[in-house]
């Protein structure tokens, strides 16, 4: 169901461009009164009314599609790694209990690192 709203969604972004681009602008027939020609794919004045369809229904199927990817994002649940990850098991340190009247070792200290000898 996503992928197929997926493509639809590139197909009709891809075709509001097209047909945004074939569009005439505002000022192109400012040109034609002063003697320059309106060269129009479609005719002089018919083009402009089913581009304009065409553009309003390319742009709500695109709305549509837009928010429907958007729904079905937020509706996805995402699996991690740490959903399935369990605590570690922390074994019991090997320290003897406290007896009464025993007094306990002390812990060996660790032996540092001697400092080289300089020669004289």
């Amino acid at each position: 169901m996503i992928a197929l709203v997926t493509i639809l969604h590139i197909i009709v972004s891809i075709g509001l461009i097209l047909v945004v681009l074939l569009q005439t602008g505002k000022g192109a027939d400012m040109g034609a009164v002063f003697g320059g020609s309106s060269s129009t794919v479609f005719g002089s004045s018919g083009a402009g009314n089913f581009l304009t369809r065409l553009t309003t229904c390319m742009a709500i199927v695109f709305m549509i599609t837009s928010i429907t990817l958007g729904y079905f994002s937020g509706k996805r649940t995402s699996a991690s790694v740490f959903d399935s990850r369990t605590a570690p098991s922390r074994s019991p340190a090997a320290a003897p209990s406290p007896q009464s009247g025993q007094p306990q070792p002390l812990p060996s200290p660790v032996p540092s690192p001697q400092a080289p000898k300089t020669a004289p």
